[in-house]
């Protein structure tokens, strides 16, 4: 997104003030990153100078934490993948190479690439074959926290740990900041990773019930898409599942990493008193993470990569973060803190980074004197007045459910758009230079952090009402259980773009549309043998 998409954007909203903020904020830092940052090469072609960026997928031995070694799948070998840092305004070129048994893609989460660059296998590419490369291509246009991860067969893929973070630094640097530590966020299932090799199997289980016919096939080589049977004792197809999908998944769940570590072999963070410090927090998992950051004053300068207008302290409130998004924290370095998950689960104890103060290695907080909440980000910050008097081209509504149906001969739990599941959810159809409004209403029982590929959107209301707090510019908006939003962007980046659920497991049940812009035409033909898996 360029300055002028960001004015059009925001012209939503009355106040230069408004405009100005968008283009701020950004740190000036002249330290280490926290993570290995993939080295680019400077490099020339008809077009001109380009930074070049070699990404490997590749199997690799992973220590998640002692008594819990796995085989990832990686990018270039790590857990998460090499972080990719560029300038705004630098023209970059990815090479994705592919040495797994499995086709992959690398989708820029976030990031308004050209829709060719997307990354969404049988949607703007082919899947990258075994022994096969693509190379990516874009201009790092839009500074701020990103993340890229395979979005071929994702709910599986990006579970074997193929992602990793993107940061684009900003031209102009206004805060000066000490020390940055980008922090990804995710959850393990140890069963993923038995001796067979088995995928994960995403079925709702009943007492007794057995694994759905994926079990097995991922270290095969006949990597089998996502189950979602809700199994029911020994039955293997109640109407109804006795434990939901969601439900199911916490359980398995049960390793909680940052930066593919847990526990005790989770990094401390090395600070010293008094230093600004930058935290980019990314969440590349499935469930929220809600992070308590012991005792320690903080200030959110972004979220989803874009700058907030105001950003008042913050103290005694978690700080809730929801698959795919992104959050840049401010803070002072003052006594020894936690960032510490305080999610409902045994794995919470997993998820805890521990910042130490010139050496200080004591890692005892003082417990919270009553029980914290999540911060309301639509009331964080100061509010500006919506311009109610746009003339909208395009107007939908999305109503986000779930519902159990009959697939050869067994229950299976989906979660669909206005009833529908995907590939039979109409698209989005617009032109371009269009103003659309669009109305998600959660009608089901879960969480459902909406992703919009190529664009981002303006939240306009919760519920019924204006935000209270800062205007916000998103591409990933946690939309829960009785909650309505209305948003808006402007087709502003021709091509056919993703809108699902980045909890990928609902991706892979239905809940996936598409934005589709009139006339535009794919620049590939879909190979009916690449195995093409757009979720």
């Amino acid at each position: 997104m360029n300055k002028m998409r960001k004015t059009v954007m925001l012209s939503l909203f009355s106040g230069l003030a408004v405009i100005a903020a968008a283009y701020g904020g950004y740190g000036l830092w002249n330290g280490q990153p926290s993570s290995e940052v993939l080295q680019g090469v400077e490099k020339q072609d008809e077009k001109g100078a380009f930074q070049e960026y070699v990404v490997e997928a590749r199997e690799a031995n992973w220590e998640l934490k002692a008594g819990a070694e796995i085989t990832a799948w990686t990018f270039n070998g790590a857990v998460p993948g090499s972080e990719i840092r560029v300038q705004e305004g630098k023209r970059v070129k990815v090479v994705l190479k592919n040495k797994l048994q499995q086709p992959v893609s690398i989708h820029w989460h976030g990031y308004p690439v050209p829709n060719a660059m997307d990354g969404i296998p049988g949607v703007t590419q082919n899947a990258v074959q075994p022994g096969a490369s693509f190379t990516y291509e874009f201009t790092a246009s839009e500074p701020g926290t990103y993340w890229y991860h395979s979005h071929q067969d994702s709910a599986n893929q990006v579970d074997r740990g193929l992602y990793g973070a993107l940061v684009v630094e900003p031209k102009e640097q206004k805060v000066k900041y000490d020390r940055e530590f980008t922090l990804l966020l995710d959850e393990w299932s140890p069963e993923m990773f038995a001796a067979s090799g088995a995928g994960t199997d995403h079925g709702g289980h009943g007492g007794g019930g057995s694994k759905g016919d994926d079990s097995g096939k991922q270290g095969s080589g006949s990597h089998a898409g996502t189950d979602h049977s809700a199994h029911s004792g020994d039955n293997g197809g109640a109407s109804t599942p006795v434990i939901s999908h969601d439900k199911m998944m916490k359980q398995m769940y049960s390793i909680f990493t940052v930066n593919g570590k847990a526990g005790s072999e989770v990094e401390p963070l090395q600070v010293k008193k008094g230093e600004k410090i930058k935290l980019r927090l990314i969440n590349a998992g499935y469930q929220t993470h809600q992070l308590n950051l012991t005792n320690q004053t903080f200030k959110i300068t972004h979220i989803d990569g874009q700058a907030l207008q105001s950003s008042p302290d913050v103290s005694g409130s978690l700080l809730a973060i929801a698959p795919g998004e992104r959050y840049d924290v401010e803070l002072t370095a003052g006594a020894n803190f936690g960032i510490l998950c305080a999610n409902d689960s045994q794995a919470k104890g997993d998820m805890a980074v521990h910042v130490e103060v010139d050496g200080n290695d004591s890692h005892d907080y003082a417990a919270p004197a009553v029980e914290l909440s999540p911060l309301d980000i639509t009331a964080y910050g100061k509010a500006a007045p919506v311009n109610i008097n746009v003339n909208y081209d395009v107007e939908t509504t999305l109503l986000l459910n779930n519902k159990v149906i009959q697939k050869d001969g067994a229950a299976q739990e989906v979660y669909t758009i206005n009833g529908n599941i995907h590939p039979d959810i109409p698209p989005l159809q617009v032109k371009k230079g269009q103003q659309v409004k669009v109305t998600m209403t959660n009608e089901g029982t879960s969480d459902h952090p909406m992703h919009l590929h190529g664009h981002f959107f303006q939240v306009l209301q919760k519920d019924g009402r204006p935000l209270e707090g800062n205007p916000l510019l998103k591409d990933t908006l946690n939309v829960k259980p009785g909650e309505t939003y209305v948003v808006a962007f402007v087709a502003d980046n021709d091509g056919n773009w993703m809108f699902h659920c980045h909890d990928l497991h609902h991706a892979a049940a239905g809940m996936m549309t598409t934005v589709k812009y009139e006339g535009y035409q794919p620049s590939f033909v879909p190979d009916p043998k690449a195995g093409n898996k757009s979720e």
